[in-house]
């Protein structure tokens, strides 16, 4: 009889451990993962712009009076600095498709009216097409990591070479959703 109350009782526990958890069960009204603060023209300006230009400004040739000059990263500090920015770029991609990420602050106004949409007009653009806003910064992204793995690989070439796809992923998008009458190539 010892027996099957001992094989009752881890049973009994069996179960209650079963269900158990020694998670909480979320709450129906949990904070949301993501807290949307930047909108996508300040992530631009903040973080794809420059650091874009930190990728397309690290080789370079210059012919003057003075002679040629050749830039590119030396040291291991002058690539780890390049690096940085690539993986800047490559993680701002994806800030730019959080959901619920405004194109624009409120009252925001284009600078260029004559030759770029508003900022209204560019979120209706987005918010029509969510998946083509995705793909662009998709784009972006693949550009980007073209970059980050030549830099990994300290090939000088194949960094200047992957500027232009980031170029191409940039213009691409910004003639769907910037520039007016302008279809991506």
């Amino acid at each position: 009889m010892r027996g099957t109350y001992a094989v009752a009782a881890a049973a009994v526990l069996f179960v209650a451990a079963a269900c158990s958890s020694s998670k909480p069960a979320p709450a129906a009204d949990s904070e949301p993962a993501f807290r949307v603060t930047g909108t996508i023209k300040e992530i631009m300006d903040s973080l794809v712009d420059p650091n874009a230009d930190v990728l397309w400004d690290s080789v370079s040739t210059t012919i003057n009076r003075e002679g040629t000059t050749e830039k590119q990263p030396r040291t291991d500090e002058d690539w780890k600095g390049v690096r940085r920015s690539a993986v800047a770029l490559v993680e701002a991609t994806n800030l730019l498709v959080i959901e619920g990420r405004k194109m624009a602050p409120a009252g925001d106004k284009s600078e260029n009216p004559d030759i770029e949409l508003a900022p209204e007009q560019m979120q209706k653009l987005m918010d029509a097409d969510r998946a083509a806003w995705v793909k662009n910064a998709h784009g972006l992204h693949d550009a980007a990591m073209v970059a980050l793995k030549a830099i990994d690989a300290k090939d000088v070439k194949g960094l200047m070479d992957a500027g232009e796809g980031i170029d191409t992923a940039c213009e691409n998008c910004h003639k769907q959703y910037w520039y007016p009458d302008q279809k991506p190539s």
